[in-house]
């Protein structure tokens, strides 16, 4: 049973773009925070942006401050993470995930209990 779906990944060049999406099949996401993590090869999982329910409270991890920027379309139920300026570094499977509550804490948002369900996680390679 597929919770969470995401899409939007796949091949781009350094300083390309990509524009994820996470929708929901069996709930309302709009009523949740959602966060987006990513896992590179040999790496931990790790967190990289996170959005309220109401988008009223938006955080990022350093290494993709202004770069990329997390959204919502209540309309469509879905989260998107737009990624610009992409580097190798940012190479690696991407997942979003539901908050167990509606708001988020921002000294927690990054550990992996905050959250209930995951998504499959979508590929972001960025390469020359």
């Amino acid at each position: 049973q597929e919770h969470l779906v995401e899409s939007g990944g796949g091949l781009v060049q350094p300083g390309g773009s990509l524009r994820l999406s996470c929708t929901a099949s069996r709930f309302i996401l709009n009523d949740y925070a959602v966060g987006w993590f990513r896992q590179a090869p040999g790496k931990e999982l790790e967190g990289v942006a996170c959005i309220s329910y109401d988008a009223g409270r938006l955080d990022y991890v350093d290494s993709v401050e202004g770069r990329f920027t997390i959204s919502r379309d209540h309309s469509k139920n879905t989260v998107y993470l737009q990624m610009n300026s992409l580097i190798p570094e940012d190479t690696a499977v991407y997942y979003c995930a539901r908050a167990r509550n509606s708001h988020y804490s921002s000294d927690r948002w990054t550990e992996l209990p905050e959250y209930d369900y995951w998504g499959q996680g979508t590929q972001v390679t960025v390469s020359s």
